[in-house]
């Protein structure tokens, strides 16, 4: 289930990165840094999960 959530995040955030730099080009800066916010957070999250615990 995990791996399953984690492949979900990752493929949002890609999605959200490529979105970003679409929203940004058609001149929606605010926008297009929110996304980029959003795709970072969940980048984050997924680095704290995948950390091994001793």
């Amino acid at each position: 289930m995990s791996d399953t959530v984690i492949s979900v995040l990752m493929l949002t955030g890609v999605a959200l990165t490529g979105g970003a730099a679409y929203v940004f080009r058609m001149g929606d800066k605010r926008r297009a840094l929110l996304m980029l916010v959003a795709a970072l957070v969940m980048f984050a999250n997924v680095a704290v999960w995948l950390v091994p615990v001793k």
